[in-house]
């Protein structure tokens, strides 16, 4: 038994595309796009717009916004732009990769004057990840040729 104030249920996440209201997913259900060592996700079934739940959440929160697939496919691909830039920050600060991909994405998200600052990946809009990408890509490009 809880004693205290009552915790607010999390608002169901809206649908940034359609509007419609997202529902939760587990494996096996309908639309569930993943395997089975996945976790529950938001489906926006209208739009096929997704996202995941913070893994030890017990109230469902979702990691983001809802994404449709050309949002995931522009935050993989930053993803995995970033990902050597963050291999190279744990092996020579001796960080963990979680705070090393954070910081990679505050300073891309200063760098570029985004306002404010998204806290994660998840947060950014496709213009966003395009943008990162290719100020990514520029920096890697220009550190190369020295």
């Amino acid at each position: 038994m809880r004693i205290g104030k009552p915790i607010k249920a999390l608002p169901q996440p809206s649908c940034d595309y359609c509007g419609n209201r997202a529902l939760l997913a587990h494996f096996g259900e309908d639309g569930y796009p993943y395997r089975s060592d996945q976790g529950p996700l938001w489906i926006c079934t209208a739009c096929q717009a997704w996202i995941g739940v913070y893994s030890r959440s017990k109230r469902n929160v979702p990691l983001g916004r809802l994404a449709d697939a050309t949002l995931r496919e522009a935050k993989s691909r930053l993803h995995d732009a970033l990902e050597p830039l963050v291999a190279g920050k744990v092996r020579r600060d001796g960080v963990n990769a979680f705070e090393a991909r954070a910081k990679a994405i505050r300073w891309v998200a200063t760098e570029l004057g985004f306002d404010p600052i998204p806290a994660s990946i998840h947060a950014f809009t496709p213009e966003q990840c395009e943008q990162a990408l290719r100020y990514v890509e520029a920096f890697v490009e220009a550190r190369r040729v020295r």
